[in-house]
């Protein structure tokens, strides 16, 4: 009695190890919205480059008020972005780089990357957003 026990409570730790990841994945359209596309341009701050997402930030000087905002970036798997050309090593902290996408629904300085462009060419940033290069 006691084995079937453990051998149900180990199952059932199981299946809430695999599930998590699975609710912790969200929609594109649950927090970014088509409609606000971005396009900037500033200086690459931080990469984190691991599934199930590389995330980005980068400083945006706005011109009028002189103003630094930092934007977080959200782009596909590392896996799609290898399959687009990207490694690792393709952005570096300090770089000047260009993003289109979409913003976020709630307003937030965080956005989704369609495109980047890093030393003046153009890579598709295997966004979950339906429009690609």
């Amino acid at each position: 009695m006691k084995r079937r026990v453990l051998t149900i409570l180990a199952a059932a730790v199981v299946l809430v190890a695999v599930a998590i990841p699975a609710l912790a994945h969200h929609s594109f359209a649950a927090e970014f919205d088509t409609g606000k596309g971005i396009d900037f341009t500033g200086v690459l701050t931080k990469v984190e480059w691991m599934n199930p997402h590389v995330y980005f930030y980068v400083d945006v000087k706005d011109p009028k008020t002189g103003k630094v905002t930092n934007w977080g970036c959200e782009m596909g798997s590392p896996n799609g972005l290898t399959r687009q050309g990207w490694t690792r090593n393709t952005m570096k902290v300090g770089m000047v780089v260009r993003v289109e996408g979409s913003a976020a629904k709630d307003g937030a300085n965080i956005a989704n990357a369609r495109n980047v462009t890093v030393d003046g060419k153009k890579l598709g940033a295997a966004s979950s957003e339906a429009t690609n290069p």
